[in-house]
């Protein structure tokens, strides 16, 4: 079965979801295309993940993706390294100062095209 990106009108976020179909479709990763097919459906179904939320379940050193937004409540104080379709500002701000760093989606999906070692949040 295809996933077709249709009803979107933000270019950025198809432009996103066909560039990890197109990642899945190449290593033959059942994760992106996961990923994709999230990412692809209503807007009220995607993941809003606070800061504390990454605090209390993910571990030091972990790469961490969210199918959906970072925003800001809570602190981090671990150093990981996350991938979301959209991060606030205070999000990146506040990751910034905790050592961690942020990646974007299309950018994650070249650098680990198997999608091994990852973790989705939601």
């Amino acid at each position: 079965m295809s996933i077709k990106v249709e009803r979107k009108t933000s270019v950025y976020l198809i432009d996103v979801i066909n560039n990890l179909l197109e990642r899945s479709r190449e290593s033959q990763s059942i994760f992106w295309r996961d990923i994709a097919s999230r990412l692809n459906a209503s807007r009220n179904h995607y993941a809003n993940v606070n800061l504390g939320k990454l605090d209390r379940y993910v571990s030091e050193g972990e790469t961490v993706v969210i199918p959906g937004n970072l925003l800001s409540s809570g602190i981090l104080h671990k150093k990981i390294r996350i991938s979301a379709l959209k991060a606030s500002d205070k999000a990146k701000a506040k990751l910034s100062e905790s050592g961690s760093e942020f990646i974007e989606l299309k950018d994650l999906a070249n650098e680990n095209p198997k999608g091994t070692n990852l973790k989705i949040i939601k």
